[in-house]
């Protein structure tokens, strides 16, 4: 089950049902069931707070994941700065809504297992980014 939560900010997001089936088919695509998924809107300083307190990085982020999986089944909080996600999708020359969709997407390939560390696994991860974008259209 997909839930999704505010902290710090007003932020409406409108297509909960949409993007919980359309998870629901990112999951099964990778072998993958849904469990728990929060999905958590906040501000850049809120996210920067969650990075300092629990990963002990000092910068901000888009998303931060929390892995909470067990075998197949997929569970976790993702946090997701509004903020960083307006800003990226002005510098990329993006929708505001497509670019959320691929930071939720992202978050969602960590929980399967997908890093973004090196070249080759960035590379991947975009990949795997943009097919399921692709899909989103057919839920």
């Amino acid at each position: 089950m997909v839930s999704f939560f505010t902290e710090d900010i007003k932020f409406n997001f409108k297509e909960k049902r949409l993007t919980s089936r359309w998870l629901k088919l990112v999951a099964e695509s990778e072998i993958r069931r849904l469990g728990d998924i929060s999905i958590i809107f906040c501000s850049d300083n809120y996210i920067l707070d969650v990075n300092m307190k629990y990963l002990q990085h000092d910068y901000f982020t888009d998303i931060i994941t929390f892995d909470y999986c067990e075998g197949e089944i997929l569970s976790g909080d993702l946090f997701i700065s509004i903020d960083s996600v307006r800003e990226n999708a002005a510098f990329y020359h993006t929708e505001f809504e497509d670019e959320l969709n691929r930071v939720i997407v992202h978050g969602v390939l960590h929980l399967i297992g997908y890093d973004d560390h090196s070249e080759e696994d960035i590379a991947v991860m975009r990949s795997k980014e943009n097919y399921y974008l692709s899909l989103r259209e057919l839920v």
